[in-house]
């Protein structure tokens, strides 16, 4: 699909790189079999290639208007389309470029979204105000609305069997060393995650090293069209984690999909910047999903936890992983490779409705692929006979809670079988 790109755009980065996707698009229509959003609103312009088509007459100097800016906001960025797409368009990076324009030449939103995304901008992306937040919210939580009480889970009381404190960091130091990026809402939401990735990576013999001024990953504020504050994290993070990486980091680990797929997308969004590409290109290289490298390490997983026949799981693999990473198969053979029985729901590469801050700028379309996802989710527990959902990133885990069955991140269902096992040696 040739685009004549409009005189504001030539020889810009943003236009050159729409005008090089938008020649990938042969407008098949094979992405909108698998768009969530087109699937509900049987919409051409709620799917990929209708979307598609209103960022091209954008480039070619059609203005955007605020229906336009709102067929751009409905989309989730699962990027199921590319998964799907036969000509390997990049439709992610196309709608981001998209929708910065879209926001850029039309008329301000109304008072209560802008306050909205700005809440979300400052007060996801600061650990230290959120978990103030989430401290408070905890507190009041018997009070809440079931829709909110979901994203303000319990902290668990029980220890892990042999530890006192259930979040306890490992405190040996190991020769082999690689960063973990702690993110914005993970540690106050959830912390076992990363404490349980760090005691897994301790008896496996490779110490996770957390940068103190680490910032988040950057991807809540570039979805939300404040591009330059997102590259503004990218760049605190690489100074954050390069002088590490010169002293040997072996890789940044990544326990969230979500931030991973952003940070290994940091060279391409800071090559053109002199002061940072090389050092961006080089962190994206280094930067791994925890699927990626505990199957490595598979012998040594199993010969801590052994290949018995464990309880089972159903497991929902995110989006970012498996259309955003191109990551699929890995947690699954992993995990079956240790004696736990892995279930994929019916519809399992669909969004479940999560997608960063969507839940919150669009909720009715949110719910409604929450409703879906879980249904399908909880069949499959309870044909399988799994005790628990797992998955790979905070936002799809807080997202998917339900009365049925905890949901857990995958790493955490290891944790507890190598303290198990520790447990029983003891």
């Amino acid at each position: 699909m040739q685009t004549q790109l409009a005189p504001q755009f030539i020889n810009t980065p943003e236009g050159i790189e729409a005008a090089r996707i938008l020649g990938k698009c042969v407008h098949c229509g094979f992405c909108t079999a698998t768009c969530p959003t087109y699937q509900i609103l049987g919409d051409e312009l709620d799917g990929p290639r209708g979307r598609i088509y209103l960022i091209k007459q954008i480039a070619e100097g059609q203005a955007p208007t605020i229906k336009t800016r709102t067929h751009l906001d409905r989309c989730l960025t699962c990027r199921n389309c590319e998964s799907t797409c036969p000509s390997g368009v990049q439709y992610g990076k196309l709608v981001d470029i998209g929708r910065k324009w879209a926001e850029d030449n039309t008329p301000p939103r109304p008072l209560t979204e802008r306050m909205t995304r700005w809440a979300l901008k400052e007060g996801l992306t600061k650990p230290a105000l959120f978990n103030s937040a989430m401290a408070l919210g905890r507190f009041v939580r018997p009070l809440m609305p079931s829709g909110i009480k979901r994203k303000i889970p319990q902290i668990k009381s029980k220890a892990l069997a042999n530890a006192t404190d259930a979040y306890a960091r490992p405190q040996a130091t190991h020769a082999r060393k690689m960063l973990l990026l702690e993110g914005c809402v993970q540690p106050g939401m959830l912390p076992n995650i990363n404490s349980a990735t760090a005691r897994v990576f301790d008896a496996l013999k490779i110490q996770l090293i957390s940068a103190p001024n680490a910032s988040c990953c950057g991807a809540l504020r570039y979805h939300l069209n404040d591009q330059a504050g997102g590259l503004e994290n990218a760049k605190q993070n690489i100074d954050a984690w390069w002088p590490l990486v010169e002293q040997g980091a072996e890789a940044v680990v990544m326990t969230a999909s979500g931030c991973g797929v952003m940070v290994k997308d940091y060279g391409h969004l800071l090559a053109n910047d002199p002061n940072y590409a090389n050092k961006a290109r080089k962190i994206s290289e280094l930067t791994k999903d925890i699927s990626e490298i505990l199957p490595t390490l598979q012998n040594e997983l199993t010969s801590l936890i052994g290949i018995d026949p464990k309880p089972g799981v159903v497991y929902h693999p995110p989006c970012t992983l498996q259309h955003g990473q191109q990551i699929r198969g890995n947690v699954e053979g992993l995990l079956g490779n240790l004696g736990i029985d892995v279930k994929l729901c019916e519809d399992s590469h669909l969004c479940c409705g999560s997608a960063g801050t969507y839940s919150v700028t669009q909720p009715e379309l949110s719910e409604q692929l929450r409703k879906n996802k879980l249904a399908h989710l909880n069949v499959t527990l309870k044909e399988s006979g799994a005790e628990s959902i797992v998955s790979g990133n905070i936002g799809c885990i807080t997202h998917l809670q339900n009365d049925d069955a905890p949901v857990l991140h995958w790493i955490e269902i290891v944790d507890q079988l190598i303290a198990q096992k520790n447990s029983v040696v003891q």
